[in-house]
């Protein structure tokens, strides 16, 4: 079996089917597109655990780890529902299941691209969540149960679509729980709402990792300039895909894309390494 430490990118963010809306690649498909060019790829979907998809992919020699998204549909926010993906992710895996916080949120971001829902019973918005934070700021309870819950499992927690002062709360109980592992999903993306200066901010807070996504860039929200300020700003930004949409670039597309930009960005080989390899390594694997 492959591993993440040996690829030569790890893409922590990829949608394959079933999800939400039509995707270009199945697991398995994704999952060869990846071995194509020597990566490893961690499946995304907002409507299912991909965690025994990825198992069943490894099984074919694949290159795939998987997620789970805690929106009420795939289970809610519980530790139960963490527990039985990392159940059906398998004790065999080279990589960490991935836990986002809930994505179908209240607020939206305007995003441009044209979706086609997966099925056609399927309304998402029945299953948006109530906001993280209570009507005093603080994280809900079951917000703070997972926390805890994934400080003793193989996992690592993503802050999912939570806004700017959602994620600062996430980040002050995960460095009072002594929490391992943190990502800030893209970050810098405007739902999200941090800036370089907010990141560089935190730079020190031990296992925050950062994201910033090839989607960001691909709808002009952020550009290559602000994608070098990023690395500059923060020692542990990696750097993802966030694709699979069937109007977007494929894998090998959106490889030779990013290349353009890490050199517009003004990107040293080891930067270029560290948020396409190295970064992604740490968070996965123990």
């Amino acid at each position: 079996m492959s591993d993440p430490a040996g690829s030569a990118v790890v893409d922590l963010h990829y949608h394959a089917g079933p999800d939400l809306y039509r995707r270009r690649l199945t697991s398995h498909g994704a999952g060869r597109a990846y071995r194509d060019v020597g990566g490893w790829v961690v499946l995304k979907s907002h409507l299912t655990s991909t965690a025994a998809r990825a198992w069943e992919a490894r099984q074919e020699g694949l290159p795939v780890s998987g997620t789970l998204v805690l929106n009420g549909l795939a289970g809610g926010v519980r530790p139960a529902a963490v527990e039985q993906a990392v159940y059906a992710h398998g004790p065999d895996s080279p990589a960490r299941l991935v836990v986002h916080l809930p994505t179908l949120v209240g607020h939206t971001h305007g995003s441009p691209l044209r979706r086609t829902p997966f099925h056609p019973r399927l309304a998402t918005g029945r299953w948006r969540t109530r906001p993280l934070l209570d009507s005093n700021g603080r994280l809900r309870r079951d917000v703070r149960e997972v926390l805890r819950a994934a400080r003793d499992l193989p996992v690592a927690v993503a802050t999912g679509h939570s806004d700017r002062e959602a994620a600062l709360r996430i980040v002050d109980e995960a460095v009072r729980l002594e929490l391992p592992r943190l990502l800030l999903t893209h970050a810098t993306h405007p739902m999200s709402g941090f800036t370089p200066e907010n990141l560089s901010d935190l730079a020190q807070v031990p296992g925050l990792y950062v994201e910033i996504t090839a989607l960001t860039l691909l709808l002009g929200h952020r550009d290559a300039g602000h994608l070098g300020e990023l690395v500059h700003a923060h020692p542990r930004v990696l750097f993802s895909s966030d694709l699979g949409q069937p109007d977007q670039p494929d894998v090998k597309e959106w490889l030779d894309l990013s290349a353009q930009w890490f050199r517009a960005a003004g990107l040293t080989d080891q930067e270029i390494r560290a948020i396409t390899r190295a970064n992604p390594v740490s968070l996965l694997t123990p």
